[in-house]
């Protein structure tokens, strides 16, 4: 019954570990598909108010340099970049971490049996050991 489970789970892990790199990959690609459609959407909005209402539409004054609004617009863009990175790395984080659970587990009960039956082979020749040691007394 033990073997059979520890078959199982070997098969299991195994497979997990194979199938989890196309898993994380496919987590990171719909993930930026969301947010590639999320922005489509927010661009879309944007382009049907300005031509909707173009009175309502964000108006820049003249005595703003062009070089002030694209440094405040270049700042706008390396915080939403960062907060993207930020986000995509905890998500990274969050999918080793449970690539990796099972497969620790796993590794941990089969050293563990090895372990046991290690402790078991030990036992055993100290056993026979001290037979001999009571053999030899005995015959003196």
């Amino acid at each position: 019954m033990k073997a059979k489970v520890l078959n199982v789970l070997t098969v299991c892990v195994v497979t997990l570990t194979m199938l989890s790199p196309g898993l994380v990959v496919f987590g990171i690609i719909w993930e930026r598909h969301l947010d590639l459609v999320k922005s489509q959407n927010l661009a879309y909005e944007v382009n049907k108010i300005t031509k909707d209402a173009p009175a309502l539409a964000p108006q820049t004054e003249v005595t703003h340099s062009p070089q002030t609004s694209i440094q405040s617009s270049d700042r706008n863009v390396i915080h939403q970049m960062l907060t993207v990175a930020e986000k995509y790395k905890f998500a990274t984080i969050l999918q080793w971490f449970f690539l990796l659970t099972p497969i620790c587990i796993g590794l941990g009960i089969l050293f563990y049996d090895r372990y046991l039956v290690h402790r078991a082979a030990v036992l055993k020749e100290q056993v026979e050991m001290l037979e001999r040691l009571w053999q030899q007394s005995i015959e003196q």
